[in-house]
């Protein structure tokens, strides 16, 4: 008995009492709102690391003691007898900088991640900072990329457009429960499904966030679509043939094919910022022509054929309509090229005997009209440009976007942006309130052997938000060049060297348009 007293008396005093405050929160009701809190937990501070997700990075941030709690709205019976709600958690730190952050998600979804708030945040995710931070599994259950909750007309909706409103109204009306006050300010980060999220917030609930990140965003999955089967089909066409006349993608480019093509990019387009240092950040200068790879004889490893260089210049030119209007910008040249290629390394599941061939062919008039008429296009469609009321009420709104992003063109993510800045005064007024960052060499959210994919947006949009100090660059630094630092500087001006100082430290370098 004396053990167990013992150990309630070295239970901090504060600890007790997050404790029964947070047990409490299972207790919460909102009249009129099916919501339960299925569950309430004090969780003490913790250095754990938090493993990487498809959206985000790895963080070794310590998590301080924060009261978790999960809950269900409006849970339901619905298509098959399956049972479908709103899945949420929101961790409630204890010591609150009286800020609210909404973490977007991933894929379809489909189930609650932890709330720690790390998109776009550097080593420093939201969680850490003092922010209360809620996430969603925005209306089923099921793996990130299973799509059979579309059978159920709600689930559907609530995926592409209701849960993420819903949850936010909610999440808000917690925390003033909990803390005794409103949030003083609102933000929402997301990257992929989560940059759809977040871009999805500004357009639909324009006025329940003071500052938005959108990073890598699938606005409009069903465009991206017909540009990446478009770039497999180029590729595809030359491939050789396995015994059964399938393409072996695989073996249309070598190792040292796809080295020669990336050293093509870096020697026609790295020096253009100023120095040469395996990164291309002035896009816009970047002329590579993948014909003058092409062997002027017999192939070896330091050319391509031309039938190689053809393919290249296919696939990234995008899909065109028969009328020749381009339906789908791909991705600029970049020293993360290899990343854009099919890969020489074997399928690690080769394709059962009886599953289809890999496509050799597309008709891009057939693909449109089809997607055209998908209602499921238009549910998740993101691309509304008219951000009058966001913008007025005092909204902030930031994008990135990897420039070797596999899964959605950061060309076609720059080109909203720029229709959205003429659709709202020009640019001159827009950048007032949205910038945008390429990343050089990043995959898809994250990654890439030529990156500096660490980078707190987090810290800019606060700033700008609440000090109003315009985030004209922000520096990044990464895995793949350790010691090196650049700026990250708002579209359309890039990092240049000064050609003075350490050329590793982004202090050297200027935006320049």
């Amino acid at each position: 008995m004396k053990k167990y007293w013992l150990a309630f008396l070295l239970i901090p005093a504060t600890y007790a009492q997050t404790s029964t405050k947070c047990a409490d929160l299972t207790g919460f009701k909102i009249p009129g709102v099916a919501m339960v809190i299925t569950k309430a937990t004090a969780i003490p501070a913790s250095a754990a690391s938090r493993a990487a997700t498809a959206e985000t990075s790895a963080t070794s941030a310590t998590i301080p003691s924060h009261c978790q709690a999960d809950g269900m709205i409006n849970e339901r019976t619905g298509s098959g007898g399956k049972t479908y709600g709103i899945g949420f958690s929101i961790a409630l730190p204890d010591n609150w900088n009286n800020r609210f952050l909404f973490q977007g998600g991933g894929g379809y979804n489909g189930s609650v991640r932890p709330p720690v708030g790390s998109a776009a945040a550097g080593d420093n995710p939201g969680l850490a900072r003092g922010f209360a931070v809620v996430s969603t599994d925005t209306g089923h259950k099921g793996s990130t990329f299973d799509r059979s909750y579309d059978a159920d007309q709600q689930a559907s909706i609530d995926f592409a457009q209701v849960a993420v409103g819903r949850v936010a109204e909610l999440a808000k009306q917690i925390v003033a429960h909990y803390y005794g006050q409103p949030a003083r300010y609102s933000y929402f980060a997301g990257c992929s499904t989560g940059g759809r999220e977040a871009m999805l917030m500004t357009q639909r609930y324009p006025s329940e966030f003071d500052g938005v990140i959108s990073g890598d965003p699938a606005m409009r999955t069903g465009f991206s679509g017909i540009g990446n089967t478009w770039s497999r089909v180029a590729f595809n066409q030359i491939a050789p043939k396995d015994d059964s006349g399938r393409p072996q993608p695989n073996k249309v480019f070598s190792e040292s094919d796809i080295k020669l093509i990336v050293n093509g990019i870096l020697n026609a387009c790295d020096a253009n910022d100023g120095i040469k240092d395996g990164m291309v950040f002035n896009t816009r200068a970047c002329k590579f022509d993948p014909d003058v790879l092409t062997c002027k004889g017999a192939k070896n490893d330091s050319c391509l054929t031309s039938q190689q260089a053809s393919a290249i210049k296919t696939a990234f030119a995008g899909p065109r309509n028969s009328r020749g209007d381009l339906v789908y910008p791909m991705d600029a040249y970049d020293a993360g090229m290899a990343n854009l290629l099919p890969s020489p390394k074997p399928p690690a599941n080769p394709p059962a005997a009886n599953a289809p061939a890999a496509p050799t062919s597309i008709d891009v008039d057939q693909r449109l009209f089809a997607l055209l008429g998908a209602p499921l296009e238009a549910l998740t469609d993101t691309t509304w440009t008219n951000l009058s009321t966001f913008s007025t009420h005092g909204g902030k709104l930031l994008f990135y976007h990897g420039m070797s992003d596999q899964a959605f063109s950061a060309m076609d993510t720059l080109d909203y942006y720029q229709r959205m800045a003429k659709a709202n005064g020009g640019m001159d007024k827009v950048e007032n309130w949205s910038r945008m960052y390429l990343v050089p060499g990043m995959y898809h959210c994250r990654g890439g052997e030529y990156a500096l994919d660490n980078f707190d947006l987090l810290s800019a949009m606060v700033n700008w938000v609440e000090k109003g100090t315009a985030p004209d660059y922000v520096v990044a630094t990464g895995k793949a060049f350790p010691g090196r630092s650049r700026p990250l500087c708002a579209w359309p001006k890039y990092a240049y060297y000064t050609g003075k100082g350490d050329p590793e430290d982004a202090k050297n370098f200027e935006c320049r348009e």
